[in-house]
Formats: C-alpha cells, sequence, structure tokens
C-alpha cells in the first residue's frame, strides 16, 4: 500500500464548504455532493450502490495504472459500489487526448473498456500510443467525434475534478475518496477493503 497523506473531508456548519482534516484547508463552493455525485462522471461498479469510492486519475501515472485491476476486482467483488473515475489529466498532451477519447466513448457505450485498455500499457504515451490502445476498443477517430459534440460538458467535468481535487489537497494521482475519508496515494486491495469496512462501520 502507498498512502501518503489521509483525512477526512465533511461539510463545515453554515459554510456550505469542506473541511480537509487534519491540515484544515477549506475550498469555497466544494461540498460533498460534488465529490460523490457529479452527474457527469462516468460511474463503474454498481450505479446503485450504497457506497461510494471516487478516484482522481491520469492515464500515465503508473500507481494508478497499478491500482486499477485490483480496485475494479475489490469493486466487482462487493457488489454494492459506485466507482466513480474522475479523469485529472496532469501529465501532458497524451494524457488529455487519453481522457478526451475515453469521455468521447462513454456515448459509445464503450467506456469501461476503453478505461481498461488505456490502463494496461505501459510508460510515458505518445498520442500514438493512446490511439493504438483506444482503437483496440473503438476507432478514436469515432472516440474523438463524440467527444467534440459534447465538449462543453466533458471539459467542464474536467475542470471540476481538477479543482475538486487540488481544493482536497492532492499533490497527484491517484487521489480517492471512499465516502468523506480520502486517501493520497495508490492503496492496494487489502488497503481498499479495509477502507470500505471502515466507511461503512462510520455510516
Amino acid at each position: 500500500m502507498i498512502v501518503g497523506r489521509r483525512g477526512t473531508f465533511a461539510i463545515l456548519a453554515g459554510a456550505g464548504a469542506l473541511a480537509l482534516l487534519p491540515r484544515g484547508a477549506s475550498a469555497q463552493g466544494l461540498t460533498v455532493e460534488a465529490v460523490l455525485n457529479d452527474p457527469d462522471a462516468p460511474v463503474l461498479g454498481n450505479p446503485q450502490g450504497g457506497l461510494t469510492i471516487v478516484e482522481y486519475f491520469d492515464y500515465q501515472c503508473p500507481f494508478c495504472k497499478a491500482m486499477h485491476q485490483p480496485l475494479t476486482e475489490v469493486v466487482a467483488e462487493d457488489g454494492d459500489i459506485r466507482l466513480v473515475l474522475k479523469d485529472w489529466p496532469i501529465f501532458g498532451a497524451a494524457s488529455l487526448r487519453a481522457s478526451q477519447l475515453a469521455l468521447g466513448a462513454v456515448d459509445l457505450g464503450a467506456y469501461e473498456a476503453v478505461v481498461s485498455a488505456l490502463m494496461v500499457t505501459k510508460g510515458r504515451l505518445s498520442d500514438r500510443q493512446v490511439d493504438r490502445a483506444v482503437s483496440a476498443v473503438v476507432a478514436p477517430a469515432e472516440a474523438r467525434k463524440s467527444y467534440r459534440r459534447r465538449r462543453a460538458r466533458w471539459d467542464g467535468l474536467m475542470g471540476r475534478n481538477a479543482f475538486q481535487a487540488t481544493a482536497l489537497g492532492f499533490q497527484g494521482t491517484p487521489g480517492v475518496a471512499v465516502e468523506t475519508t480520502i486517501y493520497d496515494g495508490a492503496m492496494d486491495a487489502q488497503a481498499l477493503r479495509d477502507a470500505i469496512a471502515e466507511a461503512r462501520d462510520q455510516a
């Protein structure tokens, strides 16, 4: 398990903002609802699940790639988890292209498969490598066209993702929230199971 920092966030009474503990930072206009239930954010696992895990990630992040399989396996074996994936492309142009094509794949019914294809790539990516990975699922040109049709939606989502990740104090990817507990760094399967059990105990 690699967890650099752990904290919680909750609504401040009367303030309508989030407090990140233990650092005590606050973010104007940031709410638990915005983090856990953005209507534009793709949801994997069980969309009606009783517990929500949020991951802020980048397709070029080696820790995100290493965490993806255990994360999706834990979500699948549990059966009652909403997995909200929040593209946060911070590693440059190829990361942004990967996010755009993956989000474009939402309306093509291929988001989860495109995410999986991108997450098994190795090392830093070029635009050509991104397209090659995506092409195993859908034509990159079609995903790009689909993204452009709803560009305002997807760009708005990525903007909110970046704002939230920064406001929550994440220094890089992955950043994870299991309900209102945040974990700054990658987590292995057992760490995820422990975090899920703790969140349910606190509910």
